[in-house]
């Protein structure tokens, strides 16, 4: 019997996926619906919305990128700070592995709610299958 998801961890893939309307988009969607449904907490860390901004910024303006992420609270996602302990675990996660420190940043949020499962369509968490649960997006 597979383990109950205490929450859902998205990453900045899973969320430019889902307002630059992918395919995968449409996933993330069907996701934070299901979430809703089941009482399930979407979470993200402020290392991780700000790369959501930053990207969007680049590619429409500051002002919508600020649209975009006041619309990650009208979707349920809470937006954790990034402390010490946090900061050390994504540290941790990029000494060990390649990846970027933002991505460090989910996976570290995923491990540290236990039962925690990451949302993602990015390759560079491949390597991380065995240490955190993951829910591909692809």
């Amino acid at each position: 019997m597979p383990q109950k998801v205490k929450a859902y961890v998205l990453d900045s893939w899973a969320i430019i996926a889902y307002f630059e309307d992918e395919p995968a988009g449409a996933k993330v969607a069907d996701l934070i619906a299901d979430a809703h449904e089941h009482s399930t907490p979407l979470l993200m860390t402020v290392v991780n919305v700000g790369e959501v901004w930053y990207i969007l910024a680049r590619q429409t303006s500051e002002s919508e990128a600020d649209r975009s992420v006041a619309e990650l609270n009208e979707l349920g996602i809470e937006i954790r700070e990034a402390d010490w302990k946090l900061a050390r675990n994504a540290a941790q996660f990029k000494a060990k592995h390649k990846m970027s420190f933002a991505d460090g940043f989910a996976a570290a949020l995923a491990v540290q709610e236990k039962g925690a499962v990451l949302v993602t369509g990015d390759k560079e968490f491949q390597q991380l299958e065995n240490e955190i649960r993951i829910h591909w997006l692809v």
